[in-house]
């Protein structure tokens, strides 16, 4: 009941620093206004939020709770009892094609009572939670996921299997902090009540020791599986292209390009499995990230369905799927062939010169487009006696007289540490370094603010945290409008 209540605001809060100042608002409001009753509804209702709330939360109403009981207020029998789990067997029970996995999670009370955490984490979603419920009938669920990996022939890391609780602890973490930071997860319509449980069912688990793991392989210490290197997915692709599958394949440099998304996506987005297939994940490729992401040719727009759905067949064959598995892939992949051709546009359809985003996206980076036009808005034109249009803003040697033709000083002196303060901070825009140098700039011109005031504000950032990464992050996020 407390943790459905503390899910009632849930859903509302946003993401960073808008969700804190909702847990601050309402959540710690409740709090004071529980401890000002000196009932035992109260005390019952602290004693609850002491187990599952949020750090603050569970500190305060613990607090609360206690000056209650010396006031005599009488506290329900059943208050030592919360929170008093121990943790049991934990176990990962995959799908068939890798698109979730279930986190079960055992625990009782003193070994009675022994009830199940069912936490279903969405490799399609980045990787976070997005469902979860509690059972009492252990022994039916096991006994049901058991009987359902042997039936599908399931080995290995994709079978139902065991895993030790503190490896669960840091999946479970992980896909929580995801579901956490997004401004609105795709989570299911009961999840904002399970929630608070949830979070406070991952502390009872021990503590993580050793190496960072999920339930499909290895993770960095962000949460993410290793990247993979340069060479490693070129000497993939070009295995692909000299498959068998691959032979129908006309265009082969088109071929080569689309193979390479193919893999980006899913070393980047898949947690390092570029060959694993499914139809959500083929939709999730082709209607969203792509259009989004990547600038392909013309020619790469035509061939990007036909080149997945060989890699679909190929892959299938590598991972051993069967004959079923692989022909829902290849059914997506031509499903969407038509809803890809309309979501699928060109910045040339929105009346943007294809010469002037080419030198903006030289990496084919489609997300890149807004934040490297608004740090070089001047690409064209003559300045100081250099034709702008051949200068490359790609090239570190070609930024600083770009900025300098904004600015309209002369280049390459200019007015010295200030175009070189813009020319810094342009850097960092064009890479993308860290992302929440663009996101506050968009909540600064979303405010209203000139483009001109919103670079110096995020100038001054930078030289206020004077190379501390930690500290940049931390002020970008908290950086808004009505700020100085």
């Amino acid at each position: 009941m407390v943790s459905e209540l503390l899910g009632t605001w849930w859903g509302q809060r946003g993401g960073g620093r808008r969700a804190a100042t909702v847990e601050q608002l309402v959540g710690e409001g409740l709090v004071d206004y529980a401890g000002e009753q000196r009932s035992p509804a109260a005390l019952a209702l602290l004693s609850g939020i002491a187990c599952l709330g949020t750090p603050r939360q569970a500190a305060k109403a613990e607090r609360a709770a206690l000056e209650l009981i010396e006031a005599g207020v009488p506290c329900p029998g059943w208050a030592e009892h919360l929170g008093a789990v121990t943790s049991a067997e934990c176990y990962v029970n995959p799908d068939d094609l890798g698109d979730t996995d279930e986190i079960i999670c055992v625990f009782s009370y003193a070994g009675e009572e022994s009830h199940a955490l069912v936490s279903v984490v969405d490799y399609n979603s980045d990787g976070m939670i997005k469902d979860g419920w509690v059972t009492s009938r252990v022994g039916k669920l096991l006994d049901h996921c058991r009987e359902a990996s042997s039936q599908r022939g399931a080995e290995g890391k994709y079978a139902f299997r065991q895993v030790d609780a503190g490896q669960a602890r840091n999946m479970l973490d992980t896909a929580l902090t995801v579901t956490d930071t997004m401004n609105e997860p795709t989570v299911s319509e009961s999840f904002p009540s399970y929630h608070a449980f949830i979070r406070a069912r991952i502390r009872a688990l021990p503590p993580f020791r050793g190496r960072s793991l999920t339930a499909t392989g290895p993770l960095n210490v962000t949460g993410r599986r290793q990247a993979w290197s340069k060479d490693r997915r070129a000497m993939l692709a070009a295995e692909f292209l000299a498959s068998d599958e691959a032979e129908e394949l006309s265009d082969r440099g088109s071929a080569s390009h689309c193979a390479d998304r193919i893999i980006d996506y899913g070393c980047d987005k898949d947690f390092g499995r570029p060959l694993r297939m499914s139809p959500t994940k083929v939709e999730a490729f082709l209607l969203g990230w792509l259009p989004r992401k990547v600038m392909l040719s013309f020619a790469e727009q035509d061939a990007m369905p036909h080149v997945l759905a060989v890699w679909v067949r190929w892959a299938g064959r590598r991972r051993g799927l069967s004959e079923a598995a692989i022909t829902d892939s290849l059914e997506a992949v031509f499903n969407s062939i038509s809803r890809f051709a309309q979501a699928y546009r060109d910045p040339a359809e929105f009346g943007l010169d294809y010469a002037l985003v080419r030198r903006l996206l030289p990496d084919s980076d489609l997300e890149a487009l807004p934040r490297r036009a608004f740090a070089f808005p001047v690409l064209e034109g003559w300045h100081s006696g250099t034709d702008l249009s051949i200068l490359d803003p790609a090239d570190p040697r070609d930024r600083r007289a770009l900025i300098a033709a904004d600015h309209a000083t002369p280049a390459p002196g200019g007015v010295g540490r200030h175009i070189e303060r813009h020319t810094v901070l342009a850097d960092r825009l064009w890479r993308g370094d860290p992302p929440e140098l663009w996101e506050a700039a968009q909540r600064l011109l979303d405010a209203g603010q000139d483009r001109h005031l919103v670079l110096h504000a995020l100038m001054a950032v930078l030289d206020h945290t004077s190379g501390d990464e930690a500290a940049l992050i931390a002020v970008l996020r908290e950086l808004e409008a009505d700020e100085p």
